[in-house]
Order: structure tokens, then C-alpha cells, then sequence
């Protein structure tokens, strides 16, 4: 049950401005005590009126979590000096507090309130600073007026803080005419909460914003779980029980939208598909924009083909037919697809077409979707390579749910031949924006491993680009003489066709280690990358070892998997930093990983004399120092950029001793260990197993019961994606027919 404390704020030890998150010294009754929360434009000296509880942290002690904060003026004279010289309002200094108080006493909050005129009778206070000083107070009173308002409805401090910056002193009008306008416009903010605060409200069950709302919620999860669109009648059924009500309001509904233009419908291969706006455009647009390419007539820069094969033959680099085929579509050709597994010369190829044109003096371009796979791919090459946001331009928006760039139609990429790498991670909005930067002429070449797990972001665009019968495809199959000594590259392919790997082979590197329960496959594992593995082959468990897994639950999961292997790994000390966050306890020395990109975040090498901008999704590194002190930690990545977080922006890292196969995409590693164990059935598919194990380079251990591992080898399905892009180009394909056959 919350408790309700009042006093004053003695001291602000951290506070974020975006989140209002404050760590603060407090007192109440005479009694200090730590206070944390959101506590929005929070200064020195102010009085506040806080609801929360008492709450045990295990290296701070006792504090006080607020979940609503409110600002009381103050109402004897040291009181007001304190509040007007805190700096909340501008133009005015302790002195002038002083002069201030001296000259109004007790009444001073009132003779600025309604007679601020009278202010011009203290000395230093001229018609400008009195203006200054009025709009100050204006402010802060508009924000205390609107968060007392919102507070009201239940809203904590920290959400009502994300409203005001919003919609300032509309917020609360907004709120009492459509609620649900949160949920729709505000990052952050779901259906749930803002329906939550509806009912507070009186807001009926059957409301027509209500309703609206609810079908965007809906429709959301859809694109949350991959589909670009959803099945009207399941759209339809989802929605009405979500919302109890009848599932004639929610298709009225849809309608009503429709007509907005905030959804669309339309019969995607004989089922009514509903698009959410920006889907819609982006599916399309993909489809039109990559049509055009391929059709377009490209001409041949002056290349001579046969004759540029055989220098690189002459440079020792030998060819494969499929290889050759590859280089010559990429120059013949304005848009190319290659696509291969494991080992069958996809590096080889792309290096061969770049020497190519960089030969004949064309501009070649290289990106991949993450920080991790660019990188590997400016190692492969030997030329930069940029992730695919920061060759767009990436431009951050007040909205993050809307992505801005600054290479576009009307301000294209500058090269001759784009080449984008790893594009089985690319999902349908980014490909969008990718496609729209590619001006008439350039040559697009995309490749990647189409049986790879599809993207984390809704579409399924390399698997239906693959299949569309309009784009030129080339597939490489054949695995070369040295890749064919790995099994992890054999084992690779035989999973990829369905068949059962080779494990367990003396001297080779593909093994399994057969356990029953979860909780023996978790002790093995912790066995093999403290110990065993280390001794087996002086493998460095930290930067050599990286677990895979299925899931996030479970014994299994990330979750469990890394509390176990921080403890094993990297155990407390008194000579080691912490900081708590949540239910996880950073700690100097962790292994962490990025989840999201940042372009703006500064970062400097390890030895001074670099430094620059942003880290990305999937980035690995290692925490080198925290600082209680300061409210920051020190994260080294790539063994040489150097980034100093807030623990406001903490929520950016996740600890990666264990990571998902999802989000091991694009990365490689000298060992990985996976787990073979029960998980929800969606997870336990070909794509997956196959993603996993391709991302070893030099070992691969399976952990567990090899029933699992047959399940996934069967189960070539997985999760059944709603796109509509194939289908596009399908009927793309059936109007060329038609032309060709007249």
C-alpha cells in the first residue's frame, strides 16, 4: 500500500531531463532519506508532496520509490527564498529572493501569482526582468497544473511527464476529449495503459475511440510478430474479444478508419488484408521500386567481362561457374541477388565484383542492417563498409516510431553500385527508405542466405525477392575445398536439406553432449565455458565462447542463462562496481550487448586519439568501469571504442554472456554452445538451428536431448509470415507473360 511523505529536496544526485528520473536527498520531518523517481524540472530547495513506498536496495539501502510526484509552494519566508533562488525561475538569484521575500513575506507567491505587477516595487527589477521572470513562473505553473491533472487519473509521474512534453498545456483537453490519442501518438505508451486510464475516466466500453484504438493495438502485434499486415477476419475476431465488444462494432470500425486513410484493405492471394498506413506504403513501394530496377535497361560501363575474369584469375582468385555467372548479372544487370550458405564462396564473389568496378572506376558503396556484420564486412573487402542507417543518414525523430533519413528521392546515395550485405536481416520499412535513396542507374546487388531466420521487423523480403520470378537470382551451391573440411559448414547444409548432422567425429568440430533435464543441460554448459572449453582449446570464455539459445525463459533461456554465467564468469567483489537496474546488477568486467542503435552517442579509442559517433544494435562489449558517483558507466567495445553511458540510457544493454539466435544475426564467434531443450514450438524450426550453428567459425556444441534437434530439422515451416510482397510480384510476373505472349 503506498505511503504519502512531504519535505523538501536537499540534494539532487541524478536526474535525467528526457525521463525526469531523479535520484535525490530528502527531508521529511527532519528525517534525511533517499528519494527515486520521476520528478520532472526538479531543483534544489523545492517542497514536494510524494506517493510511493519504502523499498531495499542492496547496495544503496533503504529508499523511498516515488510513483507520484507533487510540487507544493512553499508557505513561510525561508521556504519562498529557497524556491525562488533554486534557479526554477529564471532571472531570479538568491539576492534577488532575498529582496523579494524582505519586501512580501508570507504573500509572495500570491503577489506573483495575481498581482505580478507589484514585483516592479523591489529594487533590480526593471520591465524586461519582471517579462522574464513572469514567463518562468507561467511555465512552471502550466507543468504543475497539467501533472497534478493527469495524476488524477492514476498516471505516474514519469508517464505524465511523456504527455506534457507532448502536448504542454493541451494535455489535459486532449486527454478529456480522446484518451486513447496516448497510446496512438506517444512511444511508450500501449493500449493497455491508456485504456486503463479511459475507464478512470468514464470512458464506455463501447466508445468509437475506443474501439479505433484497440484495432491499432491489435494490429500492431501483428507487425510485432513479423506480418506486415493482418487477416481482416482475424483482426477482426482479436479485437472484439480484446475489447469485449461485438465483432460488428470493431468491422464498422475499420471501415470508418479506412476511409480515414489510416488503414488499408485490399485482397492479398484470396484473403482481405489489413495494412497499417505505413506498411502499406512501404510493402508497395518496395515492390514498385525493386520491379523498376529490375526491368530497367543498364549499360554495360565498358567492362569486358571474360577478360576482367581472367585477371582475377591471374590474381589467383579461381571462379566457380556460379561464381562467374554472379559477376557477369552484376554488371549486365542494374538489380542482382546472391544468395548461399555456408561456405559457398559468397565473400569471394562479392570481392571479386568489387575489385571489378573499383578497376573500371565506378564508386562501389558497401552496407549490412547491423554495426557487427558492416564490420565484418569491411574486413572481408578490405574497403568501409557502413550499417545501412548510417549510409541513409539516419536522422533521430521526436517520434522513434517514425524513421527519418536524409538520403532519400530527393537527395540520393552517390554511387555507382550499391551492395548490401547480410539482407535476410532487412526488413520491409527499412528496404523502403533503402530503395528510395538508389537513383536511376545505380546497380543494386543484394546478398545474403535466404534460409537464414527472416528479420526481427516485419516482412520476409530476401525469401520473397528470391521468389518473385522478375529479379535475377543467382545461387551459389557449391561448397569449396576448404569449407567442405568443416562440419560445421557440412552439418550446415545437411540441416539445410532436411537431413541429420554428423556430430561427435574425433579431431573435427561439430559435437553433442547428451542431457535430459534443463537443469543438467545448465550445469553442462556452465562446465563447458568456464572450464572444459578453455582447457580443451585455450579458448577465452568471455571473448572466444558465446551461448546461443532459442529463448528467453526458461531454465535455458537468456534470462537464467546469463544471471548463471555472470556468476560463474565474472563474480561480485568488493573491488568491482555495481549498478542495479531493474532485475538486472551490471557489474565491471560484464559481457554486454547493444540492443538498439544509437548514431548519436560519442565514443573514444581506448588510447586518445580517435574518436566519433554511434554504436549499434548487436555490438559486443565489455564494462570497464562504473561510476555511482558520476551516474555512469564505462563500456569498451571492439576492444578499442570507449562509450560512457547514463544509467538513465542503461536500458540501451542487455548482459550477452547468453544472447537469442535472433539476435545473433549478422555476428560470428570462435565457439558457440546451444542448448537443445523444450521451447514454445514457433521457436523449434529448421531456420533457427540452421542460423545458430553458421554463427561458429571454429566450434560448434550442442547441449541437450537430440529429439529437439530432430523436431527443428523437420519443422522447415516455422512461424508463416503475412506479406503481401510476393504476391505483388507475382502479378507483376503474370502482366510480362501476358506482353510477351501477344
Amino acid at each position: 500500500m503506498s505511503i504519502e511523505i512531504e519535505g523538501v529536496i536537499k540534494e539532487i544526485k541524478f536526474h535525467a531531463d528526457d525521463t525526469g528520473y531523479t535520484v535525490a536527498l530528502f527531508e521529511s520531518d527532519g528525517e534525511p532519506l533517499t528519494v527515486v523517481g520521476a520528478l520532472p524540472s526538479v531543483h534544489e530547495g523545492e517542497h514536494y508532496r510524494l506517493k510511493g513506498d519504502m523499498v531495499y536496495h542492496q547496495r544503496y539501502g533503504e529508499q523511498f520509490k516515488a510513483e507520484l510526484a507533487e510540487k507544493v509552494m512553499p508557505d513561510t519566508e525561508n521556504g519562498i527564498v529557497n524556491y525562488l533562488s533554486s534557479g526554477l525561475i529564471k532571472g531570479i538569484g538568491p539576492k534577488l529572493a532575498e529582496r523579494i521575500v524582505e519586501k512580501f513575506g508570507v504573500e509572495t507567491m500570491n503577489i506573483i501569482g495575481y498581482s505580478p505587477e507589484r514585483l516592479r516595487e523591489v529594487s533590480g527589477i526593471g520591465k524586461s526582468k519582471l517579462e522574464s521572470i513572469l514567463v518562468s513562473f507561467e511555465e512552471q505553473r502550466e507543468m504543475q497544473e497539467v501533472m497534478i491533472g493527469l495524476q488524477k487519473y492514476g498516471i505516474s509521474t514519469a508517464y505524465a511527464l511523456k504527455i506534457y512534453k507532448k502536448y504542454k498545456d493541451e494535455a489535459l483537453s486532449i486527454m478529456s476529449e480522446n484518451p486513447y490519442r496516448i497510446a496512438d501518438e506517444i512511444s511508450g505508451i500501449g493500449f493497455r495503459l491508456a485504456d486503463r486510464i479511459a475507464m478512470k475516466m468514464g470512458v464506455e466500453q463501447d466508445d468509437p475511440g475506443r474501439i479505433a484504438s484497440g484495432i491499432r493495438y491489435v494490429l500492431n502485434t501483428f507487425q510485432q510478430e513479423g506480418h506486415t499486415y493482418a487477416g481482416r477476419k482475424e483482426l477482426i475476431e482479436k479485437s472484439a474479444e480484446m475489447l469485449s465488444v461485438y465483432p460488428m462494432q470493431v468491422e464498422d470500425m475499420i471501415l470508418e478508419i479506412l476511409v480515414k486513410g489510416d488503414v488499408f484493405v485490399e485482397d492479398v492471394g484470396g484473403e482481405q488484408a489489413v495494412y497499417g498506413q505505413m506498411y502499406h506504403v512501404a510493402e508497395t513501394g518496395v515492390a514498385r521500386m525493386l520491379t523498376d530496377l529490375a526491368l530497367a535497361n543498364y549499360v554495360n560501363p565498358g567492362i569486358m567481362v571474360e577478360k576482367e575474369i581472367k585477371k582475377l584469375e591471374s590474381d589467383e582468385i579461381s571462379l566457380a561457374e556460379k561464381q562467374k555467372m554472379a559477376v557477369k548479372r552484376c554488371i549486365e544487370k542494374g538489380l542482382v541477388v546472391i544468395t548461399g550458405g555456408p561456405g559457398t564462396g559468397k565473400t569471394t564473389t562479392i570481392n571479386s565484383i568489387i575489385k571489378i568496378f573499383y578497376r573500371n572506376g565506378l564508386k562501389v558503396t558497401l552496407a549490412a542492417p547491423t554495426g557487427r556484420a558492416a564490420k565484418r564486412m569491411s574486413q572481408a573487402s578490405g574497403m568501409e563498409a557502413k550499417t545501412i542507417h548510417r549510409l541513409l543518414e539516419y536522422a533521430p525523430s521526436m517520434d522513434d516510431r517514425i524513421m527519418m533519413f536524409g538520403r532519400n528521392e530527393g537527395n540520393p546515395l552517390k554511387a555507382d553500385v550499391v551492395i548490401i550485405d547480410e539482407v535476410s536481416m532487412v526488413d520491409v520499412l527499412l528496404m523502403y527508405h533503402l530503395l528510395k535513396a538508389i537513383k536511376p542507374g545505380t546497380r543494386l546487388i543484394l546478398v545474403g542466405d535466404a534460409d537464414q531466420l527472416p528479420p526481427v521487423g516485419p516482412g520476409n523480403v530476401l525469401s520473397d525477392v528470391i521468389e518473385s520470378g522478375i529479379i535475377p537470382v543467382v545461387r551459389l551451391d557449391e561448397i569449396f575445398r576448404q569449407a567442405s573440411e568443416s562440419m560445421i559448414v557440412l552439418n550446415a547444409h545437411k540441416i539445410n536439406n532436411g537431413e541429420y548432422p554428423v556430430m561427435n567425429l574425433k579431431d573435427k568440430d561439430f559435437f553433442h553432449i547428451g542431457k535430459n533435464t534443463p537443469d543438467e543441460i545448465l550445469k553442462t554448459m556452465e562446465e563447458l565455458v568456464s572450464d572444459r572449453l578453455p582447457k580443451f582449446n585455450g579458448y577465452d570464455p568471455m571473448k572466444d565462447i558465446q551461448v546461443l539459445t532459442p529463448m528467453k525463459g526458461g531454465i535455458v533461456g537468456t534470462k537464467n542463462l546469463n544471471v548463471s554465467l555472470q556468476r560463474i564468469l565474472n563474480e561480485p567483489s568488493q573491488l568491482k562496481n555495481e549498478r542495479n537496474t531493474g532485475d538486472r546488477i551490471f557489474r565491471e568486467g560484464d559481457k554486454i550487448m547493444q540492443i538498439r542503435n544509437n548514431y548519436n552517442i560519442k565514443w573514444k579509442s581506448t588510447d586518445g586519439l580517435r574518436e566519433g559517433e554511434g554504436v549499434f544494435n548487436g555490438d559486443i562489449g565489455f564494462i570497464s568501469r562504473i561510476d555511482n558517483d558520476s551516474s555512469t558507466m564505462e563500456v569498451i567495445f571492439d576492444e578499442d571504442r570507449k562509450i560512457r553511458y547514463d544509467f538513465a540510457d542503461l536500458d540501451e544493454l542487455l548482459h550477452a554472456y547468453c544472447v537469442t539466435i535472433h539476435k545473433s544475426q549478422g555476428s560470428e564467434f570462435p565457439v558457440v554452445v546451444i542448448p537443445l531443450s523444450w521451447a514454445p514450438p514457433m521457436l523449434l524450426n529448421r531456420n533457427l538451428i540452421y542460423t545458430g550453428i553458421t554463427r561458429a567459425k571454429e566450434l560448434v556444441v550442442l547441449v541437450g536431448q537430440k529429439k529437439y534437434l530432430h523436431w527443428m530439422i523437420k519443422n522447415e515451416k516455422g512461424m508463416k509470415r503475412n506479406s503481401g510482397l510476393l504476391c505483388r510480384f507475382k502479378k507483376v510476373a503474370e502482366f510480362i507473360e501476358e506482353g510477351e505472349g501477344e
